[in-house]
């Protein structure tokens, strides 16, 4: 491997730096090149990679090296950027380019920390700011900000907030593309406390261009039988959070906001009935995920969630033929695990009110029981006796239903 030129230098920068003073696992490293070009990289024996801009990999640890840029944006949108990566381009002016000051510090092979932009204080103040106005060029800053805002439990600086607020009103949120928006989404999700995430994008505006069925859900008091003490936007957020210190399955998560889509009324006057708001929760949940193309695995969760978790929050009350629709409709005895995820989605939800955040959710083991209780039937045994398919589904279902009602407790 050959050397770059005398007067290049290679500055550690962003996460990597910015982790360590939190004092968090370091996953990744960037490295930021000054003073270099393309064509010495790539004979120095780094790779390069990337179409947009000059990025490389290091031919022993294939760490991604990036030249030193400057942006300048052309045209709406994310994508609407050009690069320049001239050698005369300096580290400040490469700083200056990046989203947030905790993001924009680099470490120079010293150790030296270059922090022109106030990141390490920011740090310790727990605030998400941007470094500069040209933070509004890029609508993936708004998803950043509020992915940040939830990972780091950081609150958004009131000028941030209010240049999103901007953002979004003059229409670059629009600009978004389900791609970008999923992959956003999907890492805040994944978070500690992804509830932030959609609050922070509610406080800016964003929600209800991104996520209109979530964002329609606020100001809509829960029904009487429901959650009568907050509203329904409200109430999704804290099942979020109570399915995130539940479960760190990205599924659940997602099931979790998205299970009371279809509570939101029509109008001031009307509320739809539970038959009503669950066939019009399964027509949001669809709507949602082809639009951000939702992998299928989340899409049936949450389906399944969004029609039947109040069969869980009544679970003593279910006949043992309701039992079976509801392990069927989860496809539980193929599918254990989207069973288990429907049962902690359901806790989330019970769990998902103020005061009632610790409690005890018995329903879940009442209705795993039952499962257990119809796993006992031997659909083999069952099927020996029987010559065609209808029959043996017949009897294996009848098996399963008796074997549910011999667990149930005598009401």
């Amino acid at each position: 491997m050959a050397a770059l030129e005398d007067n290049s230098k290679i500055y550690l920068v962003g996460g990597a730096i910015r982790d360590r003073l939190l004092g968090r696992p370091i996953k990744d490293r960037d490295w930021v090149v000054v003073g270099s070009s393309p064509e010495a990289m790539v004979n120095a024996g780094y790779r390069p990679v990337g179409k947009d801009f000059p990025v490389f990999l290091h031919p022993q640890n294939h760490e991604e090296y990036a030249l030193a840029r400057t942006e300048r944006k052309t045209s709406r949108g994310y994508q609407g950027f050009t690069f320049s990566t001239s050698p005369d381009i300096s580290l400040e002016e490469d700083l200056q380019r990046r989203d947030f000051t905790i993001n924009a510090m680099a470490e120079s092979d010293s150790g030296e920390i270059i922090d022109p932009h106030g990141g390490q204080d920011d740090l310790k103040l727990g605030v998400i700011r941007h470094v500069s106005d040209a933070f509004a060029e890029d609508p993936v800053r708004i998803l950043r900000a509020a992915r940040f805002a939830a990972r780091f439990n950081f609150s958004v600086a009131d000028e941030t907030l209010a240049l999103m607020q901007g953002m979004v009103a003059n229409g670059e949120a629009d600009a978004l593309v389900a791609e970008r928006v999923w992959q956003e989404t999907e890492l805040a999700l994944l978070t500690s406390r992804p509830q932030i995430f959609f609050s922070v994008l509610r406080n800016c505006k964003a929600l209800k261009v991104i996520f209109p069925e979530v964002d329609a859900l606020f100001g809509v008091p829960q029904k009487k039988e429901w959650h009568p003490e907050i509203d329904t936007g409200v109430h999704t957020l804290m099942v979020l959070e109570q399915a995130a210190k539940l479960s760190n399955r990205l599924d659940v998560r997602y099931a979790a906001l998205t299970h009371d889509l279809g509570k939101a009324r029509t109008s001031k006057q009307e509320w739809p009935s539970h038959k009503g708001h669950e066939r019009r929760g399964l027509t949001l949940v669809d709507q949602i995920a082809d639009r951000l193309q939702v992998p299928n695995t989340l899409r049936k969760l949450s389906r399944v969630v969004c029609e039947y978790h109040l069969h869980t929050h009544r679970a003593s009350e279910l006949r043992a033929e309701t039992v079976l629709k509801l392990l069927e409709a989860c496809d539980a005895f193929r599918n254990p695990n989207r069973w288990q995820g429907f049962l902690l989605a359901c806790e989330a939800d019970a769990r998902g009110r103020e005061g009632l955040q610790n409690r005890d959710y018995p329903n879940a083991e009442q209705l795993n029981a039952l499962y257990q209780a119809a796993l006992t039937v031997d659909g083999g045994a069952i099927a020996k006796q029987f010559e065609n398919s209808k029959e043996i589904a017949q009897a294996i279902k009848k098996a399963r239903i008796n074997a549910v009602k011999s667990a149930q407790p005598s009401r």
